[in-house]
């Protein structure tokens, strides 16, 4: 199925989560609608886009089972989690929850807003590798108190691919009162989302990456007694708008300013594109999810068997490190621990100068990440742990995860002797 991505054949890309990859198909659909937009840029925005952007959120919400009036487009999750932070108020001593297996920048966001309102960030000590479901969701509601205002929640782990019981947590939290703001960066594409029946006070998530439309393409999900609170990160026209067909929520998010909304426009062309690869029904509901899942799962055991010849998860089945139904298309495996207990640095920028060593020698685009994540952990806490990780999108193939696999042994081998 590679030849429907526009991806470098000399290069074995298992990284599909970081930024997704847009399918050429999809591609060609927003070079149509720059086209139509630049042919007359006043009657594209003026007349024609707002009706396009009717047309995307209505399949957006009927694939996740949501109000489409609640949907806002925004650039990408971290977009949605500023927004929604950035719009609430608290009081000295309230407490915003998240988890140490939250991704860096949306952590960040909480930070800014307590230390905007004299708020404190309460970090729950989730295990990676963790026995159950339940142990994930007694760790987060175990850290709940009194002062507890917001819980934020990933629906799928970036560091460690987990995906997270948010269905309890969420319920738990609502009966105490307490505002969910669930971070589904990797959720659209990847799990079945089913935003009614869930709950959650906000839902943010991308269509870049498992969805595979352009880059720069998310939402934001608000629960109706919420819209009139949540204000866009850019106030424009909308603001003081006289409209009274549209309710002042989609008025403001529809039109921050000139900017590009194709990779908005192509989500439908991007889930149209993904049903129909394999049998099973839309994307949302089955059928590639369901066979990238059991790709992962094969491409975590691959992996789990190569690290036990060095030590590490020996003679453990990739259920050690968290069970099964936990696992979608992303899946993260401990890998031994930097020498000395210091990561090397990386001159390209990434976490890891291991993951520089299987681009330049191997050609492989696999992530090496710090674990536990550095800024999430109490300080001296992060010994030079890491672990690999994989993402299975169509184009994948189980025989690029054992060449990944042999290479890192080569890797961790020279690392070792200090070769």
């Amino acid at each position: 199925m590679a030849v429907h991505w526009g991806l470098d054949p000399d290069v074995v890309f298992l990284n599909h989560g970081s930024f997704g990859a847009c399918p050429r198909v999809v591609l060609e659909k927003q070079r149509e609608l720059r086209d139509l937009m630049e042919r007359e840029p006043i009657r594209f925005f003026v007349e024609t886009a707002e009706g396009l952007l009717d047309e995307a959120r209505a399949c957006v919400g009927k694939m996740m089972n949501a109000d489409a009036e609640g949907i806002a487009f925004v650039p990408n999750a971290t977009a949605g989690v500023n927004t929604v932070v950035r719009s609430l108020r608290f009081e000295p001593g309230d407490e915003l929850l998240t988890n140490t297996h939250e991704y860096n920048a949306c952590n960040n966001v909480l930070r800014w807003a307590a230390e905007r309102w004299g708020a404190k960030v309460v970090m729950a000590d989730v295990p990676f590798p963790v026995r159950s479901a339940r142990e994930v969701a007694d760790a987060v509601l175990g850290a709940v108190t009194s002062r507890t205002k917001l819980v934020m929640l990933s629906h799928i782990t970036s560091p460690t691919g987990l995906v997270f019981p948010i269905g309890r947590i969420v319920e738990e939290c609502s009966r105490c009162g307490i505002e969910t703001l669930i971070d589904g960066a990797h959720g659209p594409g990847m799990v079945p989302i089913d935003l009614n029946a869930l709950g959650a006070t906000y839902y943010t998530g991308n269509f870049h990456k498992w969805l595979c439309a352009p880059k720069g393409a998310g939402f934001l999900w608000v629960s109706e007694a919420r819209r009139g609170d949540i204000r866009p990160l850019i106030v424009s026209h909308g603001a003081n708008s006289t409209r009274t067909d549209r309710a002042r929520f989609r008025v403001e998010f529809d039109y921050c300013g000139t900017f590009e909304i194709t990779p908005y426009l192509c989500v439908p062309a991007a889930m149209e594109f993904l049903s129909s690869l394999m049998p099973g029904g839309p994307i949302g509901s089955g059928g590639l999810m369901e066979h990238n899942r059991k790709q992962t799962l094969e491409a975590r055991r691959i992996l789990c068997e190569a690290m036990g010849t060095l030590g590490v998860m020996h003679n453990h089945p990739p259920t050690a490190i968290a069970p099964d139904s936990m696992i979608a298309s992303l899946a993260s495996v401990p890998i031994p621990d930097a020498p000395g207990g210091v990561i090397r640095p990386s001159p390209r920028g990434y976490h890891d100068a291991l993951q520089d060593d299987l681009i330049a020698r191997h050609g492989v685009q696999a992530p090496i990440v710090p674990w536990p994540m550095a800024s999430n952990c109490a300080p001296g806490k992060h010994g030079g742990g890491r672990c690999v990780r994989v993402a299975m999108q169509a184009y994948n193939s189980v025989e690029q995860v054992r060449y990944l696999a042999e290479c890192l042994v080569e890797e961790l081998g020279g690392e070792k002797t200090g070769k």
